[in-house]
């Protein structure tokens, strides 16, 4: 070597530059402080990975931007506080990332969102479901404005996806401020009870700034905020959030041009003794409540019925089932809860749901019982005229096939949004049972007695029960509507489930020519 060369620098090895990736891709592994780690497993919570894995088809998932950590931070650590990759479920392709606590708190950073962004480029170009694992403490502090820069690209992105992939949020952790408008924009929020929390700003910053005394659990516990429309569905554990998620998906396409999968098509193709039970469900008595989960069990294969926001509006059931083996979305009122009244939360409930639906061209089933919209002062100050017409909206927006089923009651403004044909509904059917009006016997009944100086009188009351009875007999009946085609049939209950198959076979094919613009506008 002369003077004034720089020395030789051995090259590495092949053998060299392997254990420099296994040593790397082991950090990576759990890249967290110890503290935080420790912390975790004080809990008894698994890694972010982990929680990969337990969501995804065993020994599917590949893992892209383990290495990934902040450009030119001397104390960066891998992955960025996200673990993100793609696997399978059920065989099928989706994207998942989920937020690593132990990690800048799970926090947004650069690299977590060009990590988030990368995955949800992805599943647009392959058109597959992407799912979120979240456990996050919001926006990284001390990246200051690119943590908000990346917030906001991703709800950009989330926006680009919406209605073309089914997009799930799972909660397993307690997520602020940011951290929640991811999750609130996509399909589904799924949330363990007394480990999932949400809310913009905790506890101590209302008190601080409001001087509101609020406890965690009912800020943002899973169950405070399932009751406030944020979170469809509440698991006991994580395993149960998983297994919820990927039950979900079962019902669903990958993506908006795709078809749902086919389940055991062409079961039971004759009257089944449960078909015949039908028969005998609905109460006498028009006030005597029963489970309208016994008669969804019923009308659909292999009684597999699964609520969606079932601690929502549970005056409406919304929920998925098959026909035939395919896909569809019910839509049913539910007698146990405010006598089946549709309220505002219920509204809101199945104005999303319905639109969802049509989203995945999933056909729409309504079963009817329904004494109308609820009455009362706080109903109209959270502005059931305006949530009603959503309700309404998303049904006549909604083009996919449309059969609905009044069971019993089907009463005033509640008889249109619940699926009637005027409404665009394709077939419309009822059970002897079913009693379609403007309004019901007793208020049509009150209405009358009010006429009298004296409505208590006994003679005011024997014209009140006359009237009654001869409403429910001759007014409150399904034959009118049938003679006036308002219904297409009044079928025996047990036929109803064979019938259901017939009308999707038909329906199938259906296609609407609408006028075009630029998009419709919803009541707000």
């Amino acid at each position: 070597m002369t003077t004034g060369e720089a020395p030789a620098v051995r090259a590495a090895t092949t053998a060299e530059k392997l254990a420099e990736l296994r040593e790397k891709l082991e950090l990576a592994k759990d890249p967290g402080d110890e503290k935080s780690k420790a912390r975790r497993d004080k809990k008894g919570l698994p890694t972010a990975r982990a929680r990969i894995h337990a969501l995804l088809d065993p020994g599917s998932f590949l893992e892209i931007g383990a290495l990934a950590k902040t450009p030119g931070d001397p104390n960066a650590l891998f992955t960025d506080g996200v673990v993100t990759g793609h696997g399978t479920i059920n065989g099928r392709p989706v994207g998942v990332f989920s937020h690593d606590q132990t990690v800048f708190q799970g926090s947004v950073g650069e690299m977590f969102g060009r990590k988030v962004a990368n995955l949800m480029e992805w599943v647009a170009m392959v058109g597959c479901p992407i799912i979120g694992i979240n456990d996050s403490a919001g926006a990284r502090i001390q990246d200051a404005v690119t943590s908000l820069a990346w917030y906001a690209e991703l709800g950009r992105r989330h926006e680009l996806l919406r209605g073309m992939v089914p997009e799930i949020s799972i909660i397993l952790g307690k997520c602020a401020g940011g951290a929640v408008y991811s999750p609130i924009q996509t399909d589904l929020v799924v949330a363990v009870r007394d480990q999932g929390y949400m809310f913009v700003t905790g506890p101590d910053v209302i008190k601080d700034v409001t001087g509101e005394d609020v406890s965690l659990d009912e800020l943002g516990g899973a169950d405070a905020q399932a009751r406030y429309g944020n979170i469809h569905q509440v698991v006991e554990d994580e395993k149960a959030a998983f297994q919820y998620a990927r039950d979900y998906l079962s019902f669903l396409p990958a993506n908006t041009f795709d078809d749902a999968p086919v389940v055991n098509p062409g079961l039971e193709p004759e009257v089944t003794p449960h078909d015949l039970e039908l028969d005998s469900l609905v109460p006498d008595s028009d006030n005597m409540a029963y489970d309208m989960h016994e008669i969804l069990l019923r009308i659909f294969d292999d009684g597999d019925v699964f609520d969606v926001a079932a601690n929502q509006g549970q005056a409406i059931i919304t929920a998925f089932a098959r026909i035939d083996g395919r896909s569809v979305g019910v839509i049913a009122n539910q007698p146990m809860h405010l006598s089946g009244a549709i309220d505002n939360e219920a509204s809101d409930k199945a104005a999303r749901f319905i639109r969802f639906c049509d989203s995945y061209n999933l056909p729409l089933v309504f079963v009817v019982d329904t004494p109308g919209f609820m009455p009362g002062v706080e109903q109209e100050k959270g502005g059931i005229i305006k949530r009603g017409g959503r309700f309404l909206n998303a049904v006549v927006e909604a083009d996919v096939p449309k059969v609905t089923i009044t069971i019993r009651k089907s009463y005033g403004g509640a008889y249109a949004v619940m699926g009637s044909k005027q409404l665009s509904a394709d077939l419309n059917f009822a059970w002897p049972t079913a009693r379609i009006a403007v309004i019901g016997a007793e208020g049509a009944a009150q209405l009358l007695v009010k006429r009298f100086p004296d409505p208590t009188a006994p003679e005011v009351q024997k014209i009140r029960a006359e009237f009654i009875e001869g409403y429910n007999l001759n007014m409150a009946t399904p034959w009118i509507a049938a003679e006036r085609g308002f219904i297409d049939a009044v079928i025996q209950p047990h036929e109803t489930r064979l019938l259901l198959r017939k009308s999707m076979r038909l329906l199938r094919d259906k296609q609407i020519n609408r006028v075009q613009r630029k998009h419709g506008l919803t009541p707000i």
